[in-house]
């Protein structure tokens, strides 16, 4: 299975629409919070199974605030974050997971790519592709694949800032 996992667009389309482009074919789309109105943009430009949730800049979105589901056997939480003070610390976040006994729990929020292996549970954040806030600033995004034995792969990725530049032109 191969899933792609996004956050905080913020409304600005070219991102998700060149991380869509790079990732090729996907099994599942997973946005993090702060779509800003694209829900109906997204339903439709994805053909596959799609977990989005609300973040804090979607005030009139009747998108849930989390979620819990499965892939490939492995249980799944996925926040926005806010909620739990990611902007401080992982710690609030990195609890929840283990008070729900997931094995995968997603964040956005920061606009910083996060990736951490705690005693077997994953806790990431794929960054922002509209407002970047790492060192670099280059928009980004991370590809989970699952192979035929049960392992996980996570890839971060970053989009070239010349993708920004000439879809904002369109």
């Amino acid at each position: 299975m191969r899933v792609l996992i996004v956050s905080d667009t913020h409304g600005r389309k070219w991102g998700l629409d060149s991380a869509l482009e790079e990732a090729g074919d996907i099994d599942m789309l997973i946005h993090l919070g702060d779509v800003e109105g694209d829900e109906a943009y997204i339903d439709a430009a994805v053909d596959c199974e799609k977990h989005v949730i609300r973040g804090n800049n979607d005030f009139f979105s009747d998108l849930p605030k989390e979620e819990e589901f499965y892939i490939g056997g492995r249980k799944v939480f996925i926040t926005h974050g806010h909620a739990y003070y990611v902007s401080l610390d992982p710690e609030y976040i990195r609890e929840e997971g283990k008070a729900r006994g997931v094995d995968i729990v997603m964040f956005g929020h920061t606009h910083r790519p996060y990736y951490e292996d705690d005693n077997g549970i994953i806790i990431l954040n794929p960054g922002s592709l509209s407002f970047p806030r790492q060192e670099g600033r280059k928009p980004s995004y991370m590809i989970m694949e699952t192979d035929e034995n049960g392992g996980l792969h996570f890839e971060q990725r970053y989009l070239e800032r010349k993708s920004q530049d000439k879809n904002l032109q369109n």
